[in-house]
């Protein structure tokens, strides 16, 4: 069979508002347009884009059929406006990260923020804002950064894998240790298989000198994987050190 080229594009959707009351009121017709991916399994994942037409917030899955059934295929809008943006979002945020690998801080600080004058929940730009101010310990900035993405679920997803580890290990150096607990509870919500959130757990723990619950993460995160190295070695310490029983 013929390998069909798989849907990614711009939509849109039209909904009838009534605006004012009694004579004078009117009805208007309010478009939104929505990026369309399809996955692999044949579903497609929509995200609405924001007033500067890039795609923003909560994702949502619907089938190809409820697709091509209520939303209407937008494809110069896409090639014309969308697609040039979501382009030059992402060179923002490139130099951006190349400031910051550079230590450059002060224009990686610059280069986000205007990622997220474009865009107020890219992940990559609040990652990329947080782990700047961390690295400058600028802990108040980094506080507010990580306020916002404790909300955004999309922060935990695999994806964002490593700017989500980096930015945990910068909360426990810069000893924000109330803020790395909540973090790393956060992700537990959503994935809790993963025997490296409990071992970052339990190094929050033991930073704060909890050793009882140091103990009890570690035993989690062995439990969920009995041959993982690091969580056995840092269990070997706490008992050498007669720091649990």
């Amino acid at each position: 069979m013929e390998k069909k080229d798989k849907i990614k594009g711009v939509f849109s959707t039209q909904t009838l508002m009534k605006i004012g009351t009694g004579t004078t009121q009117r009805k208007t017709i309010q478009k939104s347009y929505w990026m369309a991916t399809e996955l692999d399994d044949g579903t497609v994942e929509i995200q609405p884009l924001n007033k500067n037409y890039v795609p923003s917030g909560p994702k949502k899955i619907i089938t190809k059929e409820e697709l091509l059934e209520k939303y209407v295929p937008e494809p110069e809008f896409y090639t014309y406006e969308v697609y040039p943006k979501i382009r030059e979002l992402n060179k923002t945020i490139a130099r951006a990260d190349r400031h910051r690998m550079r230590g450059e801080t002060y224009s990686a600080e610059f280069e986000y923020n205007n990622a997220l004058k474009v865009d107020e929940e890219n992940i990559r730009a609040n990652f990329g804002l947080g782990l700047t101010y961390l690295e400058r310990g600028d802990t108040e900035k980094a506080n507010n950064i990580f306020e916002r993405l404790v909300k955004l679920d999309a922060a935990f997803e695999k994806e964002h894998k490593h700017l989500f580890n980096e930015f945990g290990i910068k909360l426990r150096k810069n000893k924000m240790y109330n803020q790395c607990l909540e973090y790393y509870g956060r992700a537990l919500d959503l994935a809790k298989d993963d025997e490296h959130l409990y071992y970052n757990i339990a190094r929050c723990y033991f930073e704060l000198k909890d050793f009882d619950k140091c103990k009890e993460m570690l035993e989690k995160s062995l439990e969920l994987n009995p041959d993982f190295k690091e969580g056995k070695k840092f269990m070997e310490f706490l008992k050498k050190n007669n720091l649990i029983k």
